[in-house]
């Protein structure tokens, strides 16, 4: 799954391994089955955007086609007479290059993390296959990271453009996750509960996995099934808070009721059903069980971990010392585990990155060449950034390289280039997309001095 390891030492392959596991532990396959509602007297409709969503999506067909079998043979047995029809139609929307075949559901692919036409085309069709539903009909809505942007569908009379503009400011200016898609929400056709409210009265389930700190519903994918907290009025303060400028039409639209979220009165927001089956922490503690195996003492530093990626990564180096000279706050030899999702403030237009690759620039920085430090930080998605790798990896084997390559971390760091300072240092993790996404995962591998 993570690419080509010629050249690494069994530390560096035991980080890889981490990744793995942790991915392995967000895969829908063999989690989704216990989730899925009974099939209803009406139509069944699947819905969904994501990393992830295209293998919900067979996974569901999966499961969903297998009881109906079941069913069937039992009926035949019992009744001697044909059952009815097992069915399923429906659109998910997944990033370019994440494509994978199902029976009934169609996939369609769209741009990440800037929206596009095919975004908008398939979040269009997504609503007009959940309107003019009865109580009789069921929903299912699948849901992971990244589908905030491939929904995307403007609200009122803002064009794509206007959204684009938006996304593109957000991304640079540094606000975390949760304020990026409050902003979202307020400009949206279909997040923030616009979906479910669509939907109505049809029975809604939605299946996620998260991405985000605090695995709160609302905020994986912008929430387009769930009720919004949030208000207008939050996401101009966001959007003064970090200075971003933006279309006049824009700022018309949110100082407008149009941009105010479904509330939890709306009649067409009772009764919906949410169930997150992925988290980061579960990958966390398949990552923890495997270090155990190893015989390292692992520590979970948390799974929401937030801020500057590249401050982020002076602080975990600063622990990382401690350990070294202390024991502190775990013995030697140790591994200390994190998630979450940092966030990067552009500094230059040049750079090629991500916010793993800076994290672990930070982090190098601040550690320095060191024969008992070991360091990986990836996307579990596959994709850190807008490049082709998950994250990298900080080794002395990496350290050594970008010596000899006269590597300065503080440069890149100025531009925010770590892809290709890592790609100078032969450090990138390239796995391609791993068809899940529970956030990033860190790992810090400690020997003893």
């Amino acid at each position: 799954m993570t690419g080509d390891r010629t050249g690494t030492n069994r530390y560096e392959d035991l980080l890889r391994k981490l990744f793995d596991a942790a991915v392995a532990a967000a895969q829908p396959s063999k989690i989704i089955g216990s989730y899925l509602p009974e099939k209803p007297v009406g139509r069944t409709i699947v819905v969904g955007a994501g990393k992830a969503s295209a293998a919900m999506a067979v996974a569901l067909e999966k499961h969903w086609f297998e009881n109906s079998r079941d069913k069937t043979d039992q009926h035949k047995a019992n009744n001697h007479e044909p059952f009815f029809d097992s069915g399923l139609e429906g659109l998910v929307v997944v990033p370019y290059g994440s494509m994978l075949p199902c029976q009934s559901i169609k996939i369609v692919e769209a741009n990440h993390p800037v929206p596009d036409n095919a975004g908008e085309a398939a979040s269009r069709k997504i609503l007009d296959l959940v309107s003019g539903l009865t109580s009789d009909d069921l929903v299912i809505v699948l849901i992971s990271g990244g589908g905030s942007a491939l929904l995307s569908c403007p609200g009122g009379t803002l064009s794509l453009e206007d959204k684009q503009a938006v996304n593109q400011a957000l991304l640079a200016s540094g606000a975390g996750i949760t304020e990026m898609n409050i902003v979202r929400k307020h400009l949206s056709g279909i997040k923030g509960g616009r979906l479910a409210a669509r939907a109505y009265p049809a029975k809604l389930v939605t299946i996620a996995i998260s991405d985000v700190p605090g695995d709160d519903p609302s905020t994986i994918a912008s929430g387009p099934t769930v009720i919004d907290h949030s208000t207008s009025q939050d996401a101009r303060d966001i959007i003064q808070r970090y200075r971003i400028q933006i279309p006049a039409q824009v700022k018309s639209f949110l100082d407008s009721d149009e941009s105010a979220t479904p509330d939890s009165a709306d009649p067409r927001m009772q009764n919906l059903d949410t169930k997150v089956i992925c988290t980061p922490q579960k990958s966390i503690e398949a990552a923890v069980s495997l270090a155990k195996s190893q015989g390292f003492n692992p520590l979970v530093l948390g799974d929401a971990i937030e801020g500057e990626a590249r401050e982020v990564g002076k602080v975990m180096a600063g622990i990382t010392q401690q350990v070294l000279k202390f024991d502190q706050p775990v013995r030697a030899p140790a591994i200390l585990i994190s998630g979450g999702e940092t966030t990067v403030t552009l500094r230059s237009k040049v750079g090629r990155g991500g916010r793993n690759a800076e994290f672990l620039l930070g982090f190098s920085e601040a550690i320095g060449p060191n024969s008992k430090v070991y360091a990986l930080a990836c996307d579990t998605d596959g994709i850190d950034g807008s490049e082709d790798n998950a994250g990298a990896i900080w080794s002395p084997r990496v350290a050594k390289n970008a010596e000899k390559c006269q590597l300065k971390a503080a440069t890149y760091l100025d531009t925010n280039d770590a892809w290709s300072y890592f790609k100078e240092a032969n450090g990138l993790v390239v796995t391609g997309p791993t068809h899940t996404n529970v956030n990033d995962f860190r790992a810090i591998l400690i020997l003893k001095e």
